[in-house]
């Protein structure tokens, strides 16, 4: 399907209003209310029991992957979890060749994801006892804990390389998958597993540390891998079920699919740098003030 052209000054609108509204989510979002009320929610109806209770083996402990990575697709990370799956809208043909036109680059999207998801679960299994963020303690305000640096890295990283992609889709900058658009779902999943590097939120940290405790690499790189697959499991099937059977919606993000996936890439990365890196420093107290609304 070929991009529709954007004009410079219809360019400059989706780079701003895409990056303003990043900017604006990160004022709004409650995590405590996304990560406890929602996502610890939605895990506990799953596991049938309390999240936070201990995992007593790798049957319990593979489970318990799936359903937190399931509860964690509403979480702040999975933010991002759209923007990588934003360029798989729109399609032509009947409902079967739409159906395959999507599942072509969520495989390999999935490629990318489990590729970085295993190979961390295997890390984890060996050295996890060792690494920031088997240690559960606390910096006192005004401080980071390694734990903290190394979130704030990873989702740094992972912020500028959406918004990379979203200014690359419009042509501000130059796009190093131009000529491969495989490699670019391949990097988009990547990116998706690299969640699993920095993610702070309780129920992963627990799977973490049972990981770690196992020394099981087998055991480490499947959970970590399923979790991953929850993660992304609610949006792979609506991008399906909007792509085969979207009816005058899917026509109309099939029409717009550039300015939609830019935007969607830029959103999101900025959403990523300002949540993880600087809100995460007015958080630890670090800075004095982040533009908060009064539910956050």
């Amino acid at each position: 399907m070929a991009h529709q052209v954007e004009t410079p000054t219809n360019t400059r609108r989706i780079v701003v209003i895409s990056a303003v509204l990043g900017f604006l989510l990160t004022t709004i979002w409650s995590a405590q209310f996304v990560d406890t009320t929602i996502g610890g929610n939605v895990a506990g109806a799953m596991l049938g029991h309390d999240p936070k209770q201990p995992i007593t083996g790798i049957a319990a402990g593979v489970f318990f992957a799936f359903a937190s990575g399931l509860a964690g697709t509403f979480t702040g990370c999975n933010v991002a979890v759209f923007g990588a799956m934003a360029p798989m809208l729109g399609g032509e043909g009947g409902r079967w060749r739409r159906l395959m036109a999507t599942l072509d680059p969520l495989k390999w999207l999935a490629a990318g994801m489990v590729a970085v998801s295993a190979a961390y679960g295997v890390v984890v299994s060996l050295v996890g006892t060792r690494m920031p963020q088997f240690n559960a303690d606390r910096a006192p305000l005004g401080e980071l804990t390694a734990r903290n640096i190394q979130s704030m890295v990873v989702f740094g990283i992972i912020g500028v390389s959406l918004t990379y992609l979203g200014l690359a889709q419009l042509g501000l900058v130059r796009d190093p998958f131009a000529r491969l658009p495989r490699a670019r779902l391949v990097f988009l999943g990547a990116l998706i597993g690299g969640f699993l590097i920095g993610r702070p939120w309780p129920l992963f940290r627990q799977l973490f540390r049972a990981a770690a405790e196992s020394g099981n690499p087998l055991y480490g790189a499947f959970a970590f891998v399923l979790q991953s697959v929850g993660n992304i499991l609610v949006m792979a099937l609506l991008l399906l079920l909007l792509n085969v059977a979207g009816g005058r919606l899917r026509g109309w993000l099939a029409a717009r699919a550039l300015p939609i996936t830019a935007g969607a890439l830029i959103l999101t990365g900025v959403f990523t740098i300002f949540y993880w890196d600087v809100r995460m420093l007015q958080f630890r107290g670090v800075i004095p003030w982040y533009p908060l609304a009064p539910w956050t």
